[in-house]
């Protein structure tokens, strides 16, 4: 970027996550990154990495539409495109829930999930410490999704 940046960012610790936010503010243009990793340090690089990718994104479409110049076609500024993305991104997001990830055996979150009406729950699995998620399918069976680190 060769023009002034404003940078705000935001590194928060809840017991096992760490979380970096990263949001940049230039010409217009508003690039977002938040990731989550066990270390600090490499949710930084992941948000920074995230923000690259972005703007070799943008770089790229500017560049493509600057080549349709050359033809006669008509294109819209930059800035436009960012409220376009911006716009195209919040349509997809209906609705966003941050949770805290409770310790709970697989029982418990069975039995947590028959008593509300949530059709599934994130949880952490208090024997091996790794996010899982247990949903009712529509059979009314219950699936049970595992992560590793």
């Amino acid at each position: 970027m060769d023009t002034p940046v404003e940078a705000r960012v935001v590194l928060s610790v809840e017991k096992f996550r760490n979380v970096a936010e990263v949001n940049l503010m230039t010409n217009g243009q508003n690039l977002n990154a938040r990731e989550e990793a066990k270390d600090m340090y490499l949710a930084i690089d992941n948000a920074i990495e995230k923000i690259e990718r972005q703007l070799k994104k943008r770089k790229e479409k500017i560049r493509g539409h600057k080549s349709n110049t050359a033809r006669g076609e008509e294109i819209t500024p930059p800035e436009s495109y960012t409220d376009d993305l911006d716009e195209a991104q919040e349509a997809k997001v209906v609705e966003m829930r941050k949770i805290v990830l409770k310790p709970m055996s697989l029982d418990d979150a069975i039995m947590e999930i028959d008593s509300s009406r949530n059709r599934f729950i994130v949880y952490r699995d208090s024997s091996t410490e790794n996010v899982s998620i247990i949903y009712v399918r529509d059979d009314g069976k219950y699936a049970l999704i595992e992560t590793s680190s």
